[in-house]
């Protein structure tokens, strides 16, 4: 049987358990955080993102939550600067043409601001003359930085991303840097 373990990532973590990037300054990974052995994450979510990770001990489910051909979604949660307007949010549901090709359609709403949020380290940037918002969006694609690409495409820049979901896996309470194992891992 497979074991799944979700994990909260925090802003400034590598999504990998060796960093071979760096010289001299090691950044922070997976190993800082998760000691089990035989884990490996099904799918990224960059440095400068936070929320939830999805790692197991199980090949075939990594690559099936990992490969975008499965339509796995995955929702997050993104403080962006400004406030959208309907026909940018029409836009991302319609789907926004990237560099690398068109994006498939997108579920995309404004979100209340959340609440008891954790504080990241370092703080969001914010500018007394320019609103800020939150959307969430659910993609079931995994391109590098898809989403912050996508809100920065409809004049959205993203000051902030969480990934709250993937499939029927939730982050729900755990705290940055906390982990547990999945109760079911038969996705």
């Amino acid at each position: 049987m497979a074991r799944v373990i979700l994990f909260n990532k925090p802003y400034g973590v590598l999504s990998q358990f060796t960093d071979k990037g760096s010289e001299g300054s090691p950044r922070p990974t997976l190993s800082a955080y998760i000691d089990q052995p035989g884990f490996y994450p099904a799918g990224r979510l960059d440095r400068d993102s936070e929320g939830l990770m999805v790692l197991t001990d199980d090949g075939k489910l990594q690559a099936r939550i990992s490969n975008p051909k499965h339509k796995m979604a995955k929702t997050y949660l993104v403080q962006v600067e400004g406030t959208p307007e309907p026909q940018q949010l029409e836009v991302l549901r319609a789907g926004v043409r990237l560099k690398d090709g068109m994006t498939k359609p997108a579920k995309a709403t404004l979100a209340c601001p959340p609440e008891n949020l954790w504080e990241r380290t370092p703080p969001v940037r914010y500018r007394k003359t320019v609103p800020d918002s939150w959307l969430q969006i659910s993609i079931s694609e995994g391109r590098n930085r898809q989403v912050r690409r996508m809100t920065a495409h409809v004049g959205l820049p993203c000051l902030r991303l969480i990934r709250m979901r993937v499939g029927d896996w939730a982050l729900n309470d755990l705290v940055p840097g906390a982990w547990r194992f999945a109760a079911d891992s038969g996705q």
